[in-house]
């Protein structure tokens, strides 16, 4: 029995040197030299335009340690104050590594960054080596993202005053407001519907007088305040053109539309399906104009039909704005957001106008 002891306490003892042995081995990993970011431009406006050019381009040098070593490297950006809290990291192995427009919008919004608005948002490389981090300085991108959202380079405007829908009721939660077609030829625009006996002006920004066009002289328009109406002596049905590039306009009497409809709809996978109808509401002003306010439209493409039924059809292959053709085309849509949709069943011309808030 003292022999098995004796034994037992040598093992032990062993066991105890040749762990005090691995101990020693063990290596402190040091930085030797400190890894470093470089940005090739540190304010970057983000060009929603142009979605996939190459907005900003980083390059870096690595770490080095003192001896060989297995590491992960990771890009970080955060706004600026928040000490890297909450930040948007991704794994790098490159260098040097781009970015584009769309890329780094997403990572400013999804920091909660404004849209159009200067945000500072640093950035630095982190360094794994298992759970411990080597940190680069830090550099501060002043970054302006962009509202996400369809790419849609037109400027509407909208009728105000008492012979029209909206009133005078320059207000942004009026819901009354009807815009102007546009055409083809940029800064010209129609609109052919009822107006009521009185005036009117035309607005760019339901709610802002900042555009306003108004009468100058007869067939001529002003953008100063002080402006006058242009006037509709007797209600009916009329076509308006106007050309904001020349300031001129003309005001036509036509005569009152003979087709009616009960109904029309949005049809197809941008509203929902093709077998399912969206309803757009009929103007209490104007019986001939149809409109579905703050609509979700899904990346996908629509037509108008009336009646529920596919006997009498509108489309075109043409996003935004149109005039639609009888059994025409389908609209497409372009990318998923917020629309006011306007149809005016007796010129068959259409607007599905994005709503972006700021």
């Amino acid at each position: 029995m003292k022999n098995f002891f004796k034994i037992l306490a040598i093992a032990f003892i062993g066991i105890f040197v040749i762990s005090c042995e691995k101990d020693e081995d063990q290596v402190i990993i040091t930085e030797t030299v400190k890894s470093k970011i470089t940005p090739d431009k540190t304010t970057i406006v983000l060009d929603k335009a142009n979605p996939d050019n190459v907005a900003l381009n980083i390059t870096w040098n690595k770490s080095t340690f003192n001896v060989p070593v297995v590491y992960t490297q990771q890009l970080q950006f955060a706004i600026k104050g928040k000490n890297f809290k909450d930040a948007s990291t991704m794994e790098v192995t490159t260098s040097p590594l781009s970015f584009t427009n769309k890329q780094l919008n997403n990572i400013a919004l999804g920091l909660g960054a404004a849209t159009n608005v200067v945000a500072e948002i640093e950035v630095r490389l982190r360094t794994l080596i298992g759970a411990a981090p080597f940190y680069s300085d830090v550099n501060t991108l002043k970054v302006t993202p962009y509202l996400l959202g369809p790419v849609y380079n037109y400027n509407d405007l909208y009728l105000i005053g008492d012979a029209t829908s909206a009133g005078w009721d320059n207000t942004d939660t009026n819901t009354k407001f009807l815009p102007l077609q546009k055409t083809a030829a940029g800064g010209v625009y129609s609109y052919t519907g009822y107006f009521a006996q009185g005036g009117f002006k035309m607005i760019k920004t339901p709610g802002s007088w900042n555009t306003q066009y108004g009468m100058g002289t007869a067939g001529t328009l002003s953008t100063s305040g002080s402006s006058g109406n242009i006037s509709v002596s007797a209600a009916g049905y009329y076509k308006l053109t106007v050309d904001i590039n020349t300031l001129t306009y003309t005001f036509t009497s036509i005569g009152s539309p003979t087709v009616t409809y009960n109904t029309i709809s949005m049809i197809g996978t941008a509203s929902g399906d093709w077998n399912t109808d969206l309803d757009l509401q009929k103007s209490t002003f104007d019986s001939h104009i149809w409109v579905k306010k703050n609509v979700t439209l899904n990346s996908g493409e629509f037509k108008f039909r009336a009646n529920h039924d596919w006997g009498t059809n509108w489309g075109k292959a043409q996003e935004f704005f149109g005039i639609a053709e009888l059994g025409g085309g389908n609209i497409p849509v372009s990318e998923t957001f917020k629309y006011d949709v306007y149809f005016n069943d007796i010129t068959a011309e259409y607007s599905a106008i994005p709503i972006f808030l700021n």
